[in-house]
């Protein structure tokens, strides 16, 4: 029977097979000899490009994708962790601000400490006080460290406040803008010396009951006086904000301004300053009767002088003083009468007698 011709077939697999190779192994010996092959091969390859690159797109698209996506993971992990370290940095970068502006201030605070005469402590403050009324901080210095209450408390530029109690480890300081405090300073410029008086919650000190002609101008320097035994003089206190004069009246108005960090510092100097003043005098004790009918008694004879002034003449006071003479005349000589008469008696008695003898 006769195979079909579609079914027939030519010659075997490994003949085929070994004519190739040898066909390949004569191929590379030539082109390794002659180097005929070089422009075929560069001609294939620059038809066979277009088909290359048409190949290799899946691979080349999945491994875009999968290194976008490493990059992506990456720069985010890059970004959490620079983030991070930014926010030390800048934590560290505070710390550091704050341990300079601390060092400087403790700096300056030493200068100051050595320009004092007196001795003195530096104290921190903790915290403010509770009462939003007051002007008043609390420091880590008590009587264990030698403070006592009255002694002033400064920083390297002038007068912050003074100390008004004391505690075993703290003190509670009243600053010198609170309403209770006075503290006599003198102007720098000419030696006017007055008592500052501190506002309140804004911050300003007024300079009370200066006449309107005093000689004070804005700009003016005040210093501590030292005349009150407590505030070594010449210390900073304020400078002259604002003056104003109205004739109509006495007194001028003056607000200074402190020039002491009183709200800006962390690190205070303490003075410690012995306080040698002598007692006060004891107030004159008077009794509440004695007081209130020497009132009565006052009361009454200004009454009956307002009243005899009201009803008295000029014309009629030297009547008056001349009736007031002759009535404290008259009976002088009402008194004076009956010594002659009881004379004249006693000498006309025994004179019967001697007139009978006679007459026997």
């Amino acid at each position: 029977m006769e195979i079909p011709p579609l079914f027939k077939q030519g010659a075997s697999a490994r003949v085929r097979v070994t004519v190739f190779a040898l066909l390949s192994v004569v191929m590379l010996v030539v082109d390794a000899r002659m180097h005929v092959l070089g422009t075929i091969r560069q001609a294939l390859a620059t038809a066979l490009y277009p088909f290359q690159t048409v190949a290799m797109m899946p691979r080349d698209a999945a491994n875009t994708i999968s290194d976008s996506l490493v990059a992506l993971n990456t720069l985010q992990k890059e970004n959490r962790e620079l983030r991070q370290q930014q926010i030390v940095n800048a934590q560290l970068l505070q710390q550091e601000r704050l341990l300079a502006a601390e060092n400087a201030q403790l700096r300056k605070l030493l200068e100051m400490q050595q320009k004092v005469p007196v001795k003195s402590i530096v104290g921190e403050i903790l915290y403010d006080a509770r009462d939003p009324f007051t002007r008043k901080i609390i420091l880590n210095r008590g009587s264990q460290q030698g403070v006592e209450a009255g002694q002033p408390v400064i920083d390297e530029v002038g007068i912050v406040g003074q100390v008004t109690r004391v505690f075993p480890f703290t003190s509670e300081v009243t600053l010198l803008t609170d309403k209770a405090p006075a503290i006599p300073v003198q102007v720098l410029r000419n030696g006017l010396r007055s008592v500052a008086y501190g506002r309140g919650k804004t911050g300003s000190l007024d300079l009370r009951f200066m006449p309107a002609n005093a000689d004070i101008q804005k700009g003016d320097v005040l210093v501590t006086s030292g005349i009150d035994g407590i505030y070594p003089p010449g210390l900073s206190v304020a400078s002259v904000a604002l003056v104003e004069t109205r004739s109509a009246d006495s007194f001028a108005r003056i607000v200074c301004r402190p020039l002491a960090g009183i709200d800006r510092h962390r690190q205070l100097l303490i003075l410690l300053v012995e306080q040698n003043l002598p007692p006060r005098p004891q107030p004159d004790v008077i009794d509440e009767k004695s007081a209130k009918l020497f009132k009565r008694r006052l009361r009454d004879s200004t009454r009956d002088n307002s009243a005899d002034d009201a009803n008295a003449t000029p014309k009629d006071k030297p009547a008056e003083e001349r009736k007031g003479t002759a009535s404290q005349a008259t009976p002088a000589a009402a008194a004076a009468a009956p010594a002659p008469a009881a004379a004249n008696a006693a000498s006309a008695a025994p004179a019967k007698p001697a007139a009978k003898e006679t007459s026997r």
